[in-house]
C-alpha cells in the first residue's frame, strides 16, 4: 500500500471524527487526557462547590444564629426591664414589689426562650423610700447570652455578648 498524499481524500471514518492527537499541537496530549476533549476538568466542579459551600456557609448560618440570640435577647431585657418598673410601682411595699419585679423579669426573658440563670436585677429608688409619691423607681435587667450549640458554655465561659437594659417608673400621687 502506498502512503496517501495529504492531498488524497481521507476515508469517511476519519473525516467523521478527528483524533484526539489531531486537534492539539503537539506535546499537549498528556495534558489533554487529563482534561477532556472539551479542554475542561471532568468532575471537579461538583467537589469544590460542595467543599466551598461547606467552608463558606457553615460559618455564615452560625453568625446568622448567634445574631439573632442577640437580638432576642436584647428585646428580652428590654421587655423585662420595662415590665418589672411597672409592677413594682404597682405593689403596696417595697419586698413585694421587689419580688413581684423580678418574677415579671423571669417570666419575660422565659418568653424569649432566656434562663433564669442567666439574668440578674438590680432595683435602685431615688429618693430611698420607693413607694413614696414621685419617687423614681429604676429597674436593670443584665442578661448573658451564650453561645449557640456549644455544650460545655458554662463551664467553658464561652457567651455570645453581655446584654442589659434599665426602665424608669414613678410612683403615683394618688393609689
Amino acid at each position: 500500500m502506498l502512503p496517501s498524499s495529504p492531498d488524497a481524500p481521507a476515508s469517511p471514518a476519519a473525516r467523521a471524527r478527528p483524533g484526539l492527537r489531531d486537534q492539539l499541537p503537539a506535546g499537549d496530549t498528556a495534558t489533554a487526557i487529563a482534561t477532556g476533549p472539551e479542554g475542561g476538568e471532568r468532575g471537579s466542579a461538583v467537589v469544590e462547590f460542595t467543599f466551598l459551600s461547606l467552608l463558606l456557609m457553615v460559618p455564615l448560618v452560625y453568625l446568622i444564629i448567634t445574631m439573632g440570640q442577640l437580638q432576642g435577647g436584647s428585646f428580652a431585657v428590654v421587655g423585662a426591664a420595662d415590665q418589672a418598673a411597672k409592677v413594682f410601682v404597682a405593689q403596696t411595699d417595697a419586698a413585694g414589689g421587689r419580688a413581684a419585679a423580678e418574677q415579671a423579669v423571669l417570666l419575660a426573658l422565659a418568653d424569649h426562650g432566656h434562663s433564669a440563670a442567666n439574668a440578674r436585677v438590680e432595683t435602685s429608688c431615688a429618693p430611698a423610700d420607693c413607694l413614696a409619691a414621685g419617687s423614681a423607681v429604676t429597674v436593670t435587667v443584665h442578661l448573658t447570652v451564650p453561645l449557640p450549640f456549644v455544650p460545655f458554655s458554662e463551664v467553658l465561659d464561652l457567651n455570645a455578648g453581655q446584654l442589659s437594659a434599665s426602665a424608669t417608673q414613678l410612683v403615683g400621687r394618688f393609689r
